[in-house]
Order: structure tokens, then sequence, then C-alpha cells
């Protein structure tokens, strides 16, 4: 009989296991023509944007909860692949204005397609599942989101000090 704490480690495990099939996935690329793809991580981006417009690079990092400079290194990716414009902001000289050309829309559109069959399928697996359960999937993977966000404010190298004693 497994133990609960064997059934936690092995929860982890999945969770572990998913969270690396992920990473993959971002990576993926959609094929918008025989010429143009993005990856699915430029994609969400994309749709960031055109959920958001206009939108600053600092609030594409809060989105994403990622720093400003890996949001500018992805939006100057993308805006030399024409599917964002940058403009500087009316509000403050020190920010850009984000939003989507006419091929970031195309991209926003076809994800859009692509991601709600994934969604669908989900939503249609999960609604077999009780309330309770959901509450305690929704509870768990906020435990796991609040461990990834005190990791990532304490980075290895930064002035964290682990206890060995």
């Amino acid at each position: 009989m497994e133990t609960k704490d064997d059934l936690i480690k092995e929860t982890i495990h999945v969770l572990l296991r998913v969270a690396k099939m992920y990473a993959r996935i971002e990576e993926m690329p959609i094929l918008l023509s025989d010429d143009r793809a993005v990856t699915t991580r430029e994609a969400h981006t994309i749709q960031a944007v055109g959920e958001n417009e206009p939108m600053t690079v600092t609030g594409l990092a809060g989105y994403f909860g990622i720093s400003k400079s890996a949001a500018s290194q992805m939006v100057s990716k993308l805006a030399k692949k024409g599917f964002l414009l940058k403009k500087q902001s009316v509000q403050s000289a020190k920010e850009n204005e984000l939003s989507l050309t006419a091929v970031g829309w195309l991209a926003f559109r076809a994800h859009e397609q692509f991601h709600g069959r994934d969604m669908a399928d989900l939503v249609e697996r999960l609604s077999g599942f009780s309330l309770s359960q959901i509450a305690t999937i929704s509870v768990m993977l906020e435990a796991v989101g609040s461990l990834m966000d005190r990791r990532l404010a304490n980075p290895p190298g930064s002035k964290f000090f682990w206890d060995f004693s």
C-alpha cells in the first residue's frame, strides 16, 4: 500500500514530467504559411499582446512572470519578424506600447484555433471531475506556484544561503 508521502512524491514526479513536456511544446512551431511559423512561446506572447493592446514590455513581463529583459528580447524578436509594432508610449518616454501587425493578428487567430482545440479537450476531460477534486487540483497548483515564485525570487547565486546544519 502506498503511503501519503509516496503519493505526494509520485504526484510531484508527474508534475515535473508535465512541466518538461510543456517546455518542449513551447518551442514547437505553429505553421502560418509555407514560409512563416512561430513557436508556441512566441504565439503566447502574441496572444498576450493581442488580448491586452496596447501593452508595454513591463506589462508583458508581469503577465508572464518573467524579467523585463526577457520580455524585451522576445518583443524585439517578434518585431523583427514582423508580428509586433513598438511605438513610444504617450504616458512614459521610457516605455514602448506594443500592438499586433496584420501578420501578428494572423498568428493570433492561428494560435487561438490551435489552443481552442486543446482547451476544449481539457475542459471536457476535467468536467468529469467532482468540484472537490477540481478545488484540490487548484490548491495544489497554487502551492506549486508559490514555491516557484519563491525560487524565482531567490535564484542560485543570489544572496540566499542554504542551511546545511
